[in-house]
């Protein structure tokens, strides 16, 4: 199933797929994120959902090459990035489906509904590298990679590598920093030093499931089927319980199985 010519051009307003609307700097790039609520960074146009890659471009069709060191706009794309997370009023992370994903704060309860973890289930789901990662994190609240590395006795690349990505996954740690003098490293901390309120809000599953179909189906005007679940990792349920509950206060319009409209591109 294609979609309507009309949520096409919907979804090039509101994901930046115009020329005229593109994103060229670190301001641009905050005020879309804020808009469309989060997204990926370094998408392209093959996966569904809002990113800031395919804004950078500011076209449908945006392609990753595969030799993005000499291409302008993958360039221009990770040099935002990088301003982004230094300025830190976006929430930063390898999240989505194990993407780099940007959030507005207003959103970030929503996703720690859903993806963080409390802090007494830590030791029954996170492993013994993330553990001691984690602890030392919030004891010193900012540290290099490899004096992250040395601290916690991780030598192993692979290894750290692996207990970084599944606290980024429950959003325990973020990076706020890129360095790239003398080498290149990230400089991480903990969520609760740039977000404190935020990460303090507690949420239930149902109403957090609804706000983030609520946020995408703002921006996509119309979800297919499956799509929603594609975009976040979300479950098929989940992503069902969450469009119908948009249903059910007339936000959305069921179309068929799986099949959401905005109501008001309805009406």
């Amino acid at each position: 199933m294609s979609l309507p010519e009309e949520v096409e051009a919907h979804r090039d307003r509101t994901w930046r797929r115009d020329p005229e609307r593109k994103i060229e700097d670190v301001y641009s790039a905050e005020r879309f994120i804020e808009e469309v609520g989060f997204c990926a960074v370094l998408t392209d146009s093959r996966r569904p959902g809002p990113s800031l890659y395919v804004a950078v471009c500011g076209r449908r069709d945006a392609h990753m090459p595969r030799n993005v060191q000499k291409d302008p706009e993958s360039s221009l794309t990770w040099t935002i990035k990088d301003g982004l997370m230094r300025r830190g009023r976006l929430f930063y992370g390898k999240l989505l489906r194990g993407h780099s994903t940007m959030i507005a704060p207003r959103l970030l309860p929503f996703f720690n509904a859903l993806w963080g973890i409390p802090e007494k289930m830590e030791r029954k789901t996170l492993s013994e590298d993330a553990q001691l990662i984690l602890k030392i994190l919030r004891t010193e609240w900012e540290m290099a990679t490899r004096d992250l590395r040395v601290e916690s006795g991780i030598s192993e690349r692979a290894r750290f590598n692996k207990a970084i990505d599944q606290l980024q996954r429950t959003l325990k740690v973020i990076p706020i920093d890129a360095l790239y003098e003398p080498s290149f490293t990230y400089l991480w901390s903990i969520p609760e030093a740039r977000f404190p309120d935020e990460m303090k809000v507690k949420i239930g599953r149902e109403e957090a499931l609804k706000e983030i179909a609520r946020a995408y189906l703002l921006g996509a005007g119309m979800t297919l089927r499956g799509e929603l679940a594609r975009t976040t990792g979300l479950g098929a349920p989940d992503a069902g319980l969450g469009n119908w509950a948009l249903v059910d206060e007339s936000f959305a319009e069921r179309l068929g199985p799986g099949v959401y409209r905005l109501q008001q591109l309805s009406s």
